[in-house]
């Protein structure tokens, strides 16, 4: 079953102007609207926040506005400048989040994540992260994720909350309450629909088809049936234009996994030949499965490092073909190189030569089955969980190396945890330690190990210090803990107990 994520932009004008373009001579703090041309008459196009509290209303000529809110700004509305930033959006999100992302009107963006949310653990983090990340780049976002574009598109758009998410098989409940303005209908028709006393799009669906159309047309028809599913509306995937695609088209529809296997490989072929021209490396190709109902299934594959092996980019593409639903038959493959680099002519006839030491084909069958694939490399810090970062997993050799006179344990927690002790200030280790629930008898234990904060790069650590100890309790578990403080002067830190890793 298709899931489709709708994310609405609704400031994209205004935040554009104001942290993308980067104008210097705008004021945070004051209110800002976009003005634009209605004949010989300025009229407000867009505005924020604050100028909709101070009563500015869209349509409002641009002299009565200045009139009515002292200090309000204004720029000029640039709708074309507005769809390319809508455009670069797209695109990002297209190499982030799923192979199928589109343009979804004047402000927003629509993707197809079937199959692709599980690479980003599920619904519910996946639209998380999408709202987080735009957030922390200035944008206001709304985001629906629901079993059809119409319902996610509605949903995104007028339910006030930044994460929405409508299960599966309950699109008609979650949207029979929303306004008719939310069925992408043309203006005028909703304004008569309006005038007949229609408000919810409930209402509308549970009304006659035939005198409907008689008056409006099939588009109330069409648009129903869009949003409940009964009728398939596919994502046309946005495309740069200096990406490499290929692609190939069927008179008649092909259904078999070894015949869509067969001609993959024959576009990969195609595509590891402009490749080779351009010097260029696959990083990460989408596979499109364009199908004879109008639906579009994808299949993304990404590499470690930059590859043109012809024979393991086509088992890294058939290794997925298994998860095409067939349907009534597909009627086009397209195969896109989304991430590329450089590459030169120096590589092997295949990645995957037995005897070879490379492991980029096993990160590369990891990666693509959604598994989190990396390696730690030092960072010189000397405290602990500052010590360590995050690489990939086929990244140059680091030359860095931790330097430390005492143990460190195998697994440190991803954060410290707070446990209960009995230990004599300021130097002694703890006689018992309770930790999850259980309390443990200290057999043996070795330290303080004095470990400072960075004073140099936060001036709230002038003063903090941790003491370290290797405490190994009765059973023989050996756990590393510290304490906030040195015991003694409550600015060094809280004098409570954490437990920060676990020996083998």
């Amino acid at each position: 079953m298709p899931r489709v994520v709708s994310i609405y932009l609704p400031d994209l004008p205004i935040e554009r102007i104001r942290r993308m373009d980067g104008r210097a001579e705008l004021s945070p703090d004051r209110p800002l609207v976009l003005v634009s041309r209605s004949g010989s008459k300025r009229v407000i196009s867009v505005a924020d926040e604050k100028a909709r509290q101070a009563g500015i209303r869209l349509g409002m000529p641009a002299a009565k506005a200045q009139a009515m809110v002292h200090g309000l700004q204004f720029a000029d509305a640039d709708p074309s400048a507005d769809a390319g930033a809508l455009e670069r959006i797209a695109l990002w999100a297209l190499t982030q989040y799923s192979p199928i992302v589109a343009v979804d009107g004047t402000d927003g963006i629509v993707m197809d994540t079937q199959g692709a949310d599980h690479l980003q653990g599920g619904e519910l983090p996946m639209l998380t992260g999408i709202a987080n990340r735009f957030r922390a780049r200035g944008l206001t976002i709304h985001a629906a994720i629901a079993d059809s574009w119409g319902a996610a598109h509605a949903c995104a758009r007028a339910i006030d909350r930044e994460v929405v998410i409508i299960p599966t098989g309950e699109t008609v409940r979650a949207v029979e309450r929303l306004p008719i303005s939310r069925l992408r209908l043309p203006a005028e028709i909703v304004s008569d629909l309006h005038t007949l006393g229609f408000k919810t799009i409930g209402e509308l669906s549970t009304t006659p088809r035939a005198p409907l159309a008689l008056r409006f047309g099939p588009e109330i028809g069409r648009r129903l049936d869009q949003m409940f599913g009964r009728l398939s509306e596919p994502i046309d995937p946005i495309r740069a234009s200096e990406w490499i695609e290929v692609s190939r088209a069927f008179a008649e529809p092909i259904g078999a996994a070894e015949t869509i296997d067969r001609y993959v490989g024959r576009l990969i072929v195609k595509l590891v030949a402009e490749l080779q021209r351009k010097g260029l490396g696959v990083r990460r190709a989408d596979l499109i499965i364009e199908k004879v109902d109008g639906t579009r299934q994808a299949i993304r594959a990404g590499t470690a490092k930059p590859a043109r092996d012809v024979a393991w980019l086509t088992k890294l593409f058939r290794d997925r073909t298994e998860t095409i639903e067939p349907g009534f038959g597909t009627e086009r493959l397209t195969l896109v190189v989304v991430m590329t680099e450089p590459l030169g002519e120096e590589q092997r006839s295949s990645l995957v030569d037995e005897g070879s030491e490379d492991i980029t084909p096993l990160i590369d069958t990891f990666g693509n089955r959604g598994q989190r694939v990396y390696r730690i490399a030092p960072v010189a810090s000397d405290v602990p969980e500052r010590s360590i970062r995050r690489i990939s997993a086929a990244a140059e050799d680091v030359t860095e190396t931790w330097v430390h006179h005492w143990p460190r344990p195998v697994r440190l927690l991803a954060r410290p945890e707070l446990i209960e002790v009995i230990a004599l200030l300021p130097d002694h280790p703890p006689v018992t330690v309770t930790w999850r629930g259980k309390r443990r008898r200290v057999k043996r234990a070795d330290g303080p190990e004095r470990i400072f904060g960075e004073w140099w790069t936060r001036s709230s650590e002038f003063d903090a210090v941790r003491d370290y100890f290797v405490i190994e309790d009765e059973t023989g578990e050996r756990l590393w803990i510290f304490r906030s403080g040195d015991g003694v002067d409550p600015a060094t830190g809280s004098h409570r107990w954490f437990l920060h890793g676990i020996f083998a």
